[in-house]
């Protein structure tokens, strides 16, 4: 290899090689790319396996797309530090990020025949601010089931005063702050039971047109640092909520299902995935706009991820979902047109 002499202390360097803080900033780059890969792959790891894992990474996974940004950073360090094997590794994250950015879970048409249609809208309030705006939005798009959350007394007496000639049935668990929740319906309403859980998530069973559906609210507690726990088991408590109506035992049982609401969680959480395995569709996905984002309103389109939804049994065609922009909520509003089909046999 050819050399040359520094005149100044008679030392050897190598030209190839670079003077001393070229080698520290490819250094730098490389250990700063290693560091980024292995916070990546810290939460990629947890997807591959399927699990949530513990703080930060439940909190970080409901955000996987947007691991795109740091590993695309990492593997440009990488180039830049002549680092092969972590530009392999980078390589192989942003695969995988590819992979599992692809919708989850089953799709398809019901085979039956169509039978009644029905227009679901969600909306999160955040404590009742966003009640006006919700109420605008309701006489705008004319839903026939309206599933709130965050309603507390001033945002259930609103919808009491404002909505019940439109919509007289409805099923609540009353509380303040974020615990209220109540499903409004222009559809006869009967009991079916609640699923337990910190917030409220009021059930029951809507006649469309003669066909019982079963209604069911999600809400379950936010993923928080130190309620990873309680997030878990109340979207595991929905799960069994699903999956016993799909299959027949307790009330209003083996009828269609409409699950709505705000989950606090996406797709890249297993214990969704673990909601959809039952069975259970996203109508969004459905209608072509999965992983369009509803959370948070005010840094969106920008940044955001979807974690409100609308769950359907195999007996719905989603025809339409769209986010709605309310003012004084923190969350985007979900309106879906959904038909009902009626069971092959």
């Amino acid at each position: 290899m050819e050399t040359e002499t520094d005149t100044a202390n008679g030392a050897w360097t190598d030209p190839d090689d670079g003077w001393p803080p070229r080698r520290t900033g490819r250094r730098l780059g490389a250990w700063c790319a290693g560091l980024l890969f292995a916070s990546v792959s810290a939460v990629v790891g947890s997807r591959v396996a399927d699990t949530d894992g513990v703080t930060p990474v439940p909190q970080l996974l409901a955000f996987l797309p947007w691991l795109l940004v740091p590993t695309g950073a990492g593997l440009l360090l990488t180039l830049l530090a002549r680092w092969w094997t972590g530009a392999v590794w980078g390589v192989a994250l942003l695969g995988l990020l590819a992979w599992f950015i692809e919708p989850y879970g089953k799709s398809g048409e019901p085979t039956g025949p169509p039978v009644a249609e029905v227009r679901v809208l969600t909306s999160n309030v955040e404590f009742g601010q966003g009640t006006d705006a919700l109420i605008a939005a309701v006489r705008q798009e004319k839903p026939d089931l309206i599933f709130v959350q965050e309603c507390e007394s001033t945002c259930d007496a609103a919808l009491r005063r404002d909505l019940a000639a439109g919509y007289p049935h409805r099923r609540a668990v009353e509380g303040d702050g974020a615990k209220g929740s109540v499903i409004l319906s222009a559809l006869p309403l009967k009991a079916a039971p609640a699923v337990p859980g910190t917030l409220g998530m009021p059930g029951a069973v809507a006649d469309v047109r003669g066909h019982p559906v079963r209604l069911q609210l999600a809400h379950p507690m936010p993923p928080l640092a130190d309620r990873v726990g309680r997030w878990r088991e109340e979207l595991d408590a929905l799960r069994d909520a699903a999956a016993t109506a799909a299959t027949g035992d307790g009330d209003g049982g083996g009828a269609p299902v409409v699950l709505a609401g705000d989950f606090n969680a996406s797709q890249d959480h297993a214990a969704f995935r673990r909601i959809l395995d039952t069975g259970l569709r996203d109508a969004a996905r459905l209608a072509g706009e999965d992983r369009t984002p509803s959370w948070p309103a005010r840094t969106l389109p920008v940044f955001g991820v979807q974690i409100d939804h609308v769950l359907v049994s195999e007996d719905f065609a989603a025809r339409d979902a769209r986010f709605l922009d309310l003012a004084g909520t923190d969350h985007r509003a979900l309106v879906v047109d959904l038909t009902l089909h009626a069971a092959e046999g």
